[in-house]
């Protein structure tokens, strides 16, 4: 990430990001005993970190079971950590973290702070792994289980790198039993009375719309919800970008150039970011340290999101006709490796599910708010109001979500999904060598360009002040 940081950024920016700097505190040095992160204390029974703290606790409660697709004895290491999840719950497990000491509803805390490590047999591990353990509680349906969605819900539960997969199973077995507790959560959050079609919510254990038990009825918004999301949609600058994507005909874009072009474009939306987090209507409620901490961690996430969205049309329409200049050599070609394959491909899925969804700015604005406001970055100093501001955005967009579309029930959890999506990208995203991003942003380009043949994507508005001038 400080890489990252150091070679796309400009020194005024840097010196902006200083404005927030939070230094890690070196008086723990301890490691993970899972991934060899730095750990934060004792959970479940062993010296661990937040983010397999965290996985742990969400693989057991939802009873999650994982395919290797290797020979079950993956490299577990802070990097390595999220390629897996069958070999990093198996880590888990056989290094004694107990599945006993989490709590039974699911919520913060362990249920018993003196349980240590356990020792459990090769049978019990097998048991757990294949789910044999949860057959009897097996839940009634999954969002698919090849994945991590820590982060699509407001109890989500990954640390500072802890990149998730695209989708994750949710379980269903508690759903109803807790509908008083959902019901007394939002009134908390939103201040309204709620509706008896409005009882499930996905934050807890399933969505109710994808098992078929509420039928998609017009209903009114709740009235707090409304102000809520203009405000957020204030605080965004819609402007076109400024930095310049019109080239010369028969210009020949090189691969340094494309690169500076891909900095100056960094630079900008994330000039933006900045300014974005002064305007947010809850800015007075967290401190300067957490924004710099939220900030670190989501940045890249946050850029995506808005390229795939409010900025669509540059992006893939003024800046893909720019890659469309630039030929990769040979060289470029055969040192293009899997891993920018993979980013490739996931980004070019994830342009295809955004324009199937056409995205508003109304639920662009609080997948924004939401992705952004992630309780579970390490160094973070107020997590509970981080908690409250986190859910209060989940309610209101999906109460907004379910307002304006009432025939699509399954439009919330699909645009929900895609955040852990967006959050795996920007992850994969730091570990490629930054001499293959010009092919790697070429090749996305031009194929998210191609499938609009049949979307009418209309005119870049650069062009348009470009013209003008």
């Amino acid at each position: 990430m400080k890489k990252w940081v150091e070679i796309i950024l400009n020194p005024c920016l840097l010196s902006l990001l200083s404005v927030f700097s939070c230094a890690d505190d070196p008086a723990d040095q301890r490691t993970c005993l899972i991934c060899g992160d730095r750990a934060t204390g004792l959970h479940y029974g062993i010296i661990s970190c937040e983010g397999c703290k965290g996985f742990f606790k969400r693989s057991i409660c939802n009873k999650r079971v994982y395919r290797c697709s290797r020979d079950k004895n993956c490299e577990m290491s802070r990097k390595q950590r999220n390629r897996c999840q069958y070999c990093r719950l198996l880590k888990c497990l056989q290094m004694g973290m107990n599945r006993k000491a989490i709590r039974e509803d699911g919520m913060p805390g362990g249920r018993n702070k003196s349980i240590g490590p356990v020792q459990i047999t090769e049978e019990e591990i097998e048991r757990i792994m294949s789910g044999q353990e949860f057959k009897e509680d097996a839940p009634d349906h999954t969002w698919g289980n090849n994945g991590d969605s820590d982060h699509s819900s407001p109890s989500n539960g990954a640390s500072e790198g802890n990149q998730p997969s695209p989708a994750s199973t949710l379980s269903s077995n508690r759903s109803v039993e807790m509908n008083g507790y959902t019901a007394a959560l939002r009134d908390q959050y939103i201040n309204t009375s709620m509706s008896t079609h409005y009882q499930l919510l996905p934050h807890l254990f399933s969505y109710a719309a994808q098992s078929g038990l509420l039928a998609p009825q017009p209903r009114s918004i709740y009235p707090q919800s409304h102000p809520l999301v203009l405000q957020l949609v204030a605080a965004e600058d819609l402007a076109p970008l400024a930095t310049p994507m019109l080239i010369e005909d028969g210009y020949k874009v090189t691969q340094v150039e494309l690169f500076a072009l891909l900095c100056r474009l960094a630079d900008e939306l994330l000039f933006r970011q900045i300014s974005w987090i002064k305007k947010l209507p809850f800015f007075c409620e967290l401190s300067i340290e957490d924004y710099t901490c939220l900030l670190s961690s989501t940045w890249q996430e946050l850029i995506l999101l808005s390229c795939l969205t409010i900025y669509s049309a540059q992006i893939f329409g003024d800046l893909a006709d720019v890659t469309a200049k630039y030929t990769p050599s040979d060289e470029e070609l055969q040192n293009f490796s899997e891993d920018s394959m993979d980013v490739m491909e996931r980004l070019i899925y994830l342009f295809r599910k955004f324009h199937q969804l056409k995205i508003s700015n109304e639920e662009y604005a609080c997948m924004k708010a939401i992705n952004f406001l992630n309780q579970d970055i390490r160094g973070l100093s107020n997590i509970s109001q981080l908690e409250q501001l986190n859910k209060r955005y989940w309610y209101v967009c999906q109460d907004y979500t379910e307002y304006k579309y009432p025939h699509q029930p399954k439009r919330f959890p699909e645009i929900m999904m895609c955040l852990p999506e967006i959050r795996c990208i920007a992850g994969k995203l730091v570990n490629i060598p930054l001499e293959q991003l010009p092919l790697m942003f070429k090749a996305v380009l031009h194929s998210c360009k191609s499938s609009l043949t049949s979307y009418r994507i209309g005119p870049s508005p650069c062009v348009t002040t470009a013209s003008a001038n």
